[in-house]
């Protein structure tokens, strides 16, 4: 597979007007998708992803400058089609209709929710997992019968322009469409039914006011410093191992990744080397094609500021393949360890989101805890623990939007949990029945009995009204 094979015309402002349309004016004439219709398309898409899986991790790499292929395989592919399988099976069971308790005032009466598709939904997706935060989101969305456009980022595009061509070929574009070239500003001011966003917190604002002139409903996905804590009964060459295969898979670049990370103070040195050892194993050399490159010279860049800024405050900066620097023709920056961190650090500041670790020690998990719940509420949470009690303590007195127990990332993997942030890192939430339900309209529906007691408490008022609505009031609890 090579770039010219991929190459689809971009999308004009106009084009992406016409297919909103067509998609609207789909969703009209068929309102409500069979469950073997939406079957269908989960399905269409999931053949697309197997027996293309090669040509999408090498437009991803293309895309990245280098990505590890089978962590494209591993981190991309295999979850978006294991979550379309698992939604397939499942999606009838959510479709479903579901009866609700009748007030016992209306006996006799009948109560509904109905899972109904909203309409049209609008996918942003961001470079760092560009097919699997495409897609994944996507999976939802088709399994509660809504049309679907995807706007991918600026740095994605010969995936982009893949995907548009093998999809296009499989599923009408009235059903799910895929935009090459379309801006940020174009796409949101679309009229959506609901609009997903993934990135930073900054844009999510922009996409967020954007939204709210058409009154659109939004998730956003917006990551955020994610804390790890290893906590001192735990295993430290476990806990090392489980933190640094997350933390340096995609260099960094991961919304969940282990942001920063809390050891008690007396195993710090010890961590050290243990890190400096499995990256050895693991990365003994940042040109490897293993080692995934920076996404552009501007990200790049700004990871270097972090670096010397550190430095220049105190940091003791450590270089975890030695014998390596910075290469900017790769775009690749070594695995970094950052001792002696302090608050007033840019890395301690800002979303790191690269191949860099600060190291924060601790003396009790009080202090953790504090230093946790003083910064904006995180994507994820971490915590390395065989001790029940201390995780309890750790979860119900800080906030995220999801919880790792003794590894990281692995909720995300989850089919049957809710992915999504809370506060600066989010809002909303998607895979599985929670995904389901985020793209639909739970519509209630009453139906009356044939002689409804209503009729007892109708003008004109008198002794009757006063017996009904008392017996009502003694009743209340029923």
């Amino acid at each position: 597979m090579n770039q010219a094979d991929a190459t689809v015309a971009a999308i004009s402002p106009r084009s992406a007007q016409e297919i909103f349309a067509r998609q609207r004016a789909a969703w009209l004439a068929d309102p409500f998708p069979s469950l073997e219709a939406r079957r269908r398309v989960l399905a269409a898409l999931e053949e697309i992803l197997v027996v293309h899986q090669d040509a999408i991790a090498e437009a991803i790499s293309l895309d990245f400058g280098n990505r590890s292929i089978h962590e494209s395989k591993l981190l991309e592919v295999f979850p978006t089609v294991t979550g379309f399988s698992d939604t397939r099976k499942k999606v009838k069971k959510w479709m479903r209709p579901r009866r609700r308790h009748v007030s016992f005032w209306f006996m006799g009466a009948k109560n509904r929710v109905i899972p109904q598709p909203k309409g049209v939904v609008g996918i942003i997706s961001p470079w760092n997992y560009p097919m699997q935060l495409a897609l994944s989101p996507l999976t939802s969305a088709i399994a509660a019968g809504n049309r679907c456009m995807i706007k991918m980022a600026s740095n994605s595009q010969n995936l982009c322009r893949l995907l548009q061509r093998l999809v296009s070929g499989a599923v009408s574009d009235e059903m799910v469409a895929i935009l090459p070239g379309v801006s940020a500003a174009d796409f949101t001011e679309l009229p959506f039914d609901h609009l997903i966003f993934t990135g930073s917190p900054r844009t999510g604002r922009v996409v967020m006011k954007a939204a709210a002139e058409n009154l659109t409903p939004v998730t956003l996905e917006l990551g955020g410093k994610s804390p790890t804590i290893v906590a001192p009964d735990f295993d430290l060459g476990k806990a090392a191992e489980r933190i640094l295969y997350v933390k340096y898979m995609n260099a960094g670049q991961t919304c969940v990744a282990p942001d920063y990370l809390f050891l008690p103070e007396e195993r710090v040195a010890d961590f050290v080397e243990k890190a400096k050892a499995l990256v050895a194993k693991r990365y003994p050399r940042i040109d490897s094609v293993d080692y995934t490159a920076i996404i552009s010279e501007r990200a790049f860049d700004r990871l270097l500021h972090g670096l010397e800024d550190a430095r220049a405050k105190g940091a003791k900066i450590i270089n975890l393949v030695p014998g390596s620097e910075p290469d900017r023709q790769l775009r690749k920056i070594p695995p970094y360890l950052v001792l002696n961190t302090t608050d007033e650090m840019i890395l301690m500041q800002e979303e790191i989101f690269g191949p860099i670790l600060p190291i924060r020690p601790y003396r009790d998990m009080d202090e953790a805890i504090a230093l946790i719940n003083a910064g904006e509420r995180p994507l994820a949470l971490y915590l390395f623990t065989k001790d029940k009690a201390l995780a309890d303590k750790v979860i119900y007195n800080t906030m995220s939007g999801g919880v790792g127990i003794n590894d990281c990332a692995m909720h995300v993997a989850q089919h049957d949990l809710p992915f999504g942030g809370v506060g600066n890192s989010g809002m909303g939430q998607y895979h599985g029945y929670e995904g389901f339900l985020e793209f639909s309209k739970l519509r209630p529906v009453f139906k009356q009995a044939p002689m409804p007691a209503s009729a007892l408490l109708a003008p004109p008022y008198g002794k009757t009204f006063e017996r009904v609505y008392n017996l009502m009031m003694k009743l209340r609890w029923l």
